[in-house]
């Protein structure tokens, strides 16, 4: 087993090849940070782990971050808290039985985030929470998937949010909440049978400082679904809450 503790303000670029249960384990707090980290194998992790009874710790916060991580195999782990202003998270996710548990902006602000996540398997698990405390404003996030029996949980509290997900596969299941103030927007490009995907999105009240001036809040959904024996439930609300 191959073990790395990340301390402050640090540039790491790691490959770890050919091997199983490496794990890194992050403890960072600075600004302008840039994570580059590739894992191959199987049974991996970055940062702390809820789905055993051990447990370590990703902690991460600062301005003007850059993450840029590659999981290539299967039964792979990312997990812990991260809270960052205008930052960027490019994952690459290819393999199976893959559990990601990421709360971002739950302890902080997390204004202007950027989302990029390409996963490439099947039976991976994502449970995502964006903004669930402090300020998050202005996201952009965009997803795409090419495999079957996913499961995503991705909460997107977030004022002004843009939300894009194309999935390919069958027998996903999806769930995605989008509220806080502002115009918000979700595009979905669903090909594959047997989908559930539960959309809720709230555009509550507008916001200062938003891109375009915001006189009424709006919510915008464009669904373009090739499928067979698939459910698509969506709330679309203009109200502050989600009941």
């Amino acid at each position: 087993m191959k073990k790395l503790l990340l301390g402050l303000g640090i540039l790491p670029c790691l490959v770890f090849a050919q091997s199983d249960d490496n794990e890194v384990w992050i403890e960072q707090s600075g600004d302008t940070f840039k994570l580059y980290i590739d894992q191959v194998g199987f049974g991996n992790k970055i940062g702390g782990n809820d789905f055993s009874s051990s447990a370590t710790d990703m902690v991460i916060s600062g301005t003007s971050l850059e993450f840029d991580l590659d999981f290539t195999g299967n039964q792979n782990i990312l997990f812990g808290p991260v809270t960052a202003d205008s930052s960027i998270f490019d994952l690459d996710f290819t393999g199976d039985s893959n559990k990601i548990d990421w709360s971002i902006g739950s302890s902080g602000s997390s204004d202007t985030s950027t989302y990029d996540f390409a996963i490439t398997g099947d039976s991976n698990i994502f449970d995502i929470d964006q903004g669930a405390v402090a300020s998050a404003e202005r996201l952009d996030a965009d997803l795409t998937i090419i495999g079957s029996s996913n499961v995503f949980d991705l909460d997107w509290e977030s004022d002004d949010a843009t939300w894009n997900f194309e999935i390919t596969g069958g027998s996903n299941n999806i769930n995605t909440l989008q509220k806080d103030g502002g115009d918000h927007t979700i595009t979905v490009d669903l090909e594959g049978d047997s989908a559930d995907v539960d959309i809720t999105q709230i555009s509550g009240t507008c916001v200062s400082g938003a891109p375009v001036a915001c006189s009424t809040p709006s919510g915008y959904i464009d669904l373009d679904i090739t499928s067979d024996n698939s459910i698509i439930q969506i709330t679309q609300k203009d109200s502050s809450n989600d009941s």
